[in-house]
């Protein structure tokens, strides 16, 4: 079937508040992908590179890639400064430069002085094998990473753990090996159930393949009889990846306005845009919102 030969996927920021197991006060962002670090990934690079060669290329990228909604624009309108964040993560660092949210003592290519921090002191939480894996690249995995993201980084701006940590009653990083060493997932506890986010999957049809309309991916179900539907850029491990989207299929409830879906909420996820018909996502669940931000809650 005749389809556009690119999809578009639109990152999901989550942010959220609660209190630690000793009471305070935290403020922690999911996923504050910053474009122009993104942009510096192989992947990105060379795929623009290709675009600029192909006649109306330009014309195309605007119909395919629209830039808005970013972190430190999305965080004002919340009315949250930069020192009101702890701490920030990534489920996993593919495409993401963490000098710009960290800052780096160092000029960045293309910058005139060194970047600031865009949380004030935030740190961000990461798995140790994910940043081990930015620390030192392999030529498989070189494409999808930000090389010399770490430049300028000060080391203790990182907080590591392993397997799976809770942060406050709640909320929990799981971690959920296979797309990349250290992939986590973020779990969240809510008045509706459990909510999981991660981007094992860009739709609700990679967990639930049964119940898509997109062509080929219900048929990849019924005929290799497989539960989920992986992402096709795993470089590490595609099994255990299938085993953690089981995973967080078992730990998602069910979504209260139409019980045949999941809570699950692909950290980036399929554009439902009707131009790239039918590779659009058959549900998808929208932003979620519990309460009430509110800064200067230190």
């Amino acid at each position: 079937m005749p389809s556009l030969p690119l999809i578009s996927m639109i990152n999901r920021m989550i942010v959220v508040q609660y209190e630690d197991f000793d009471g305070r006060a935290r403020t922690l962002v999911f996923e504050p992908t910053v474009p122009d670090g993104s942009a510096e990934a192989p992947f990105y690079r060379n795929l623009q590179k290709m675009m600029d060669k192909v006649p109306g290329g330009k014309v195309l990228e605007r119909t395919v890639l629209r830039y808005y909604a970013e972190p430190g624009d999305v965080l004002r309108r919340l009315g949250l400064a930069p020192d009101d964040i702890d701490f920030c993560t990534f489920d996993h660092l593919h495409v993401q430069d963490p000098r710009m949210i960290l800052g780096s003592t160092e000029v960045i290519e293309g910058e005139s002085a060194p970047r600031g921090p865009l949380f004030g002191g935030a740190r961000m939480l990461v798995h140790r094998r994910e940043l081990a894996t930015l620390q030192s690249l392999h030529p498989m995995q070189w494409a999808w990473y930000v090389d010399g993201g770490l430049d300028g980084v000060d080391p203790a701006r990182f907080v590591t753990f392993d397997g799976d940590i809770e942060l406050g009653p709640g909320v929990t990083l799981l971690w959920t090996p296979g797309h990349t060493d250290g992939n986590h997932s973020l779990a969240l506890n809510t008045p509706d159930g459990v909510w999981v986010s991660s981007e094992n999957g860009i739709s609700l049809d990679n967990w639930q393949p049964e119940l898509s309309r997109i062509p080929g991916v219900r048929r990849y179900h019924r005929n290799f009889g497989r539960e989920v539907c992986p992402n096709a850029n795993t470089l590490e491990d595609s099994l255990d990846q299938y085993d953690s989207m089981v995973k967080e299929k078992t730990l998602a409830d069910r979504c209260k306005a139409d019980p045949r879906w999941l809570q699950i909420l692909p950290s980036t996820e399929l554009a439902p845009w009707k131009r790239f018909w039918p590779v659009v996502p058959t549900y998808v669940h929208g932003g979620i919102g519990y309460g009430e931000i509110k800064g200067g809650r230190r």
